[in-house]
């Protein structure tokens, strides 16, 4: 996911189910929610990087272990729930702090969701809620910790504007289709309306 602000760049999660970030320029910051391979690979951060090498990356702890042990070039710096940072003209907040449940017998690990100029909110591999009134929800519309009617009370309980579909590559077609008329109900019972964006498409959400 990448948002844009007068050209310059933010790049969430870009992991193993998103297509190559290749010769992506003016990228000033990236986040990483969490050290799963669906939200960043070793491959997707050296090509960010080659192209922008003054990008700072943001992460748990977990992905910058994972990172350093991947010798990447730009190391992350570690954020928890809770803290602020400022890049160009980025204003994050970080959220939250762990993955949802997986299952027992899988150990949770630190998740952050990132919320962006106090107007966009992605939660990561969680529900975690934003703490405030956003504009734009990037809400997971399918994973092994999740089922439907999650998705649809987070929706509603955040109240926002516009939910961007996201998270939904473990789907069919027909999972995503269900998924996409639940989600677009939710959003119409708070007044908002809702998106599900293809690789390459974009939307102007100021």
């Amino acid at each position: 996911m990448v948002l844009e602000i007068a050209n310059e760049r933010l790049v969430i999660d870009p992991g193993s189910l998103t297509s190559p970030v290749d010769g992506m320029e003016n990228v000033k910051t990236v986040v990483i929610t969490h050290e799963h391979a669906d939200h960043w690979t070793p491959q997707q951060l050296a090509r960010i990087i080659d192209t922008n090498p003054d990008v700072r990356i943001l992460g748990t702890e977990a992905t910058a272990a994972a990172a350093l042990h991947a010798d990447i070039a730009t190391p992350v710096e570690v954020v928890h729930a809770g803290d602020r940072v400022v890049i160009g003209p980025f204003g994050l907040e970080f959220v939250g702090g762990e993955h949802a449940i997986i299952h027992s017998s899988i150990p949770r690990i630190h998740n952050v969701g990132v919320l962006v100029n106090e107007q966009f909110y992605y939660p990561g591999d969680s529900f975690a809620l934003p703490g405030k009134q956003i504009d734009v929800l990037a809400a997971p519309a399918s994973a092994p910790w999740m089922k439907m009617s999650e998705t649809m009370d987070f929706i509603l309980e955040v109240k926002p504007r516009l939910v961007v579909q996201a998270h939904e590559m473990v789907n069919s077609q027909y999972g995503n289709d269900l998924m996409t008329a639940r989600m677009q109900w939710s959003a119409e019972q708070v007044g908002g309306e809702h998106r599900w964006l293809q690789p390459g498409d974009s939307i102007d959400i100021a």
